[in-house]
């Protein structure tokens, strides 16, 4: 049976519609906002609890945007979860603090940016969470591609990908 690590991220937004991105410490380019579950919580627990963690804010985590089984040559089967947080507050933005020991700083984004800044396999994810927003429910990726029946998504082998 498998036995995946499982993440949950967060999308945020700013008026001009550009993504909040964060910049890790411990690794080279941009993340959203998010990490790996805790036994026992849930991935929009795990989703909030990430983003308090990291940027000192408890804004609402909104609905689930895609679930990507992305398993990685390197790092074993993976499930990710990347959910809609929607327009930050101005009491949000004025608060986020990074925590300066996983995050160091963060910013906003435009899409065309995003394929630049984040590794290949985040960067459809997340390309792909935009396609989807706004069109309610959630998305089944796998390795960041619509899947919707049939032969399964070609398998990315390169652990950059």
């Amino acid at each position: 049976m498998a036995q995946a690590r499982v993440a949950a991220g967060v999308l945020f937004f700013d008026e001009a519609g550009r993504v909040l991105l964060v910049k890790p410490t411990y690794k080279a380019g941009w993340e959203i906002p998010g990490g790996y579950l805790h036994p026992g919580e849930t991935p929009s627990e795990c989703a909030a609890r990430e983003v308090e963690e990291e940027l000192a804010i408890k804004p609402a985590v909104g609905p689930l945007l895609v679930a990507d089984w992305a398993p990685n040559p390197g790092e074993g089967d993976k499930l990710l979860f990347v959910f809609d947080g929607g327009q930050l507050s101005r009491a949000d933005k004025e608060a986020v603090t990074p925590d300066g020991i996983e995050i160091s700083t963060w910013a906003y984004h435009d899409r065309s940016q995003l394929e630049s800044l984040l590794i290949p396999r985040l960067a459809r994810r997340v390309l792909a969470a935009l396609d989807h927003r706004g069109h309610g429910g959630a998305q089944y990726l796998e390795h960041g591609t619509a899947w919707n029946g049939g032969a399964p998504a070609t398998e990315i082998t390169t652990p950059q990908s």
